[in-house]
C-alpha cells in the first residue's frame, strides 16, 4: 500500500521531481522486501520447530507432496501414451494404404488425393 500511496499521493502530483518519486518508491519497495524476508524467516522458524517437535508431520507432508507429484506425472504419461497410440494408428493406416496395389492402378494422382484425404487434421495444442 505504501508503494502505491507514494505514486498517487498529492504531495508527489503537485510538482515533485521524478527522482524524488523514484527514491520514495524504491524505499517503499525495500521496506516491503524486508517485511517479506521477516515473514519468510518467521515461517521457516516455525517449520524448524515443527520438525523438531513433530517429525512425523514433516514426513507426512513430504509423502503427500510425493504422491501429488506421482499423480501428476502419471497423468502426463497417460496423455503421452494416448497421443502415441493415435499417431501409431495414423502410421498403421498409412502403411495399409500403401500396401493396396489396386488403388495404384487408378493412377498416381488419384492415389495421392485419396491418401492425403485420410490424414487426420492436426490436433489442437492444450
Amino acid at each position: 500500500q505504501a508503494c502505491f500511496a507514494s505514486l498517487v499521493s498529492q504531495d508527489y502530483v503537485n510538482g515533485t521531481d521524478q527522482e524524488e518519486i523514484r527514491t520514495g518508491v524504491d524505499q517503499c519497495i525495500q521496506k516491503f522486501l524486508d517485511v517479506a524476508r521477516q515473514t519468510e524467516c518467521f515461517f521457516l522458524q516455525k517449520r524448524l520447530q515443527l520438525s523438531v517437535q513433530k517429525p512425523e508431520q514433516v514426513i507426512k507432508e513430504d509423502v503427500s507432496e510425493l504422491r501429488n507429484e506421482l499423480q501428476r506425472k502419471e497423468a502426463l504419461i497417460q496423455k503421452h501414451l494416448s497421443k502415441l497410440r493415435h499417431w501409431q494408428q495414423v502410421l498403421e493406416d498409412i502403411s495399409v494404404q500403401h500396401k493396396k496395389p489396386a488403388e495404384m492402378s487408378q493412377g498416381p494422382l488419384a492415389y495421392l488425393e485419396q491418401a492425403s484425404a485420410n490424414i487426420p487434421a492436426p490436433m489442437k495444442q492444450t
